[in-house]
């Protein structure tokens, strides 16, 4: 019992690649601005209990990722930026929603927020490296069951 992070973040970049619309998937947070095109970046953001889907011998676990698409701010035509961002992450809930169980890897993705959180995506802004960006960070909410080991 433990929590395969690697594991889960392999498949989670590996349906963002397989879309063919990212010039690049990054399995961290991005240090410095990325290039032209869109860019995912996919990092953890939570990890916790799930006590619903727990028991006495075992606590399940919820790990959140976050999912952040980046569209270059300046691009043109700019009525184009944010309708490209929604398509981008609109593809991306529809692949996690098509195998919401990661291939086995996950026991759920928590689309509805059965566990707490539920998948959703929030639009915002960011300056990198003196670059705004356009964006948005889907939370993606990843249950496991029996990651701890309960002992009395």
């Amino acid at each position: 019992m433990s929590v395969d992070a690697v594991t889960i973040m392999d498949k989670l970049q590996s349906h963002a690649m397989s879309l063919g619309i990212f010039e690049r998937v990054n399995l961290h947070e991005p240090k410095n601005a990325p290039g032209s095109g869109l860019s995912c970046a996919i990092w953890a953001d939570f990890i916790g209990p799930v006590p619903s889907n727990s028991g006495l011998a075992a606590t399940s676990a919820q790990l959140i990722f976050n999912i952040r698409i980046y569209s270059n701010m300046l691009a043109e035509p700019q009525d184009y930026i944010d309708p490209e961002v929604i398509k981008a992450v609109d593809l991306l809930m529809a692949a996690y929603s098509g195998d919401f169980e990661l291939g086995g890897s996950v026991a759920w993705i928590d689309l509805l927020g059965q566990s707490g959180r539920q998948m959703e995506a929030q639009a915002g802004y960011i300056n990198q490296d003196g670059k705004m960006f356009r964006v948005m960070t889907i939370a993606l909410p990843v249950v496991l069951n029996d990651s701890w080991v309960q002992n009395g």
